[in-house]
């Protein structure tokens, strides 16, 4: 079980830094302590496997919001 969900939050971190072009070009500040986090647009898994477990059902793209999953953890890197 922890083998999986590491492997899905390494596919997820590919997905925002390397796949999707959305995700470089997005905001440049930070959201407020106790602010909305914009919308962002991830492309779909291409694993039947991955798209079951996150609940999608879509080909393209997906938001945060449309996993199905009680908590979705979002860890923000700041590297510059």
């Amino acid at each position: 079980m922890k083998r999986t969900l590491l492997t899905f939050l390494a596919m997820i971190a590919m997905v925002l830094f390397f796949i999707h072009p959305g995700f470089v070009a997005a905001e440049t500040k930070p959201p407020a302590e106790g602010g909305v986090l914009p919308s962002i647009d991830l492309g779909v898994p291409q694993s039947a496997e991955y798209k079951q477990y996150l609940g999608l059902t879509g080909e393209k793209s997906f938001t945060i919001p449309e996993i199905k999953a009680e908590v979705v953890l979002i860890e923000i890197f700041s590297m510059y």
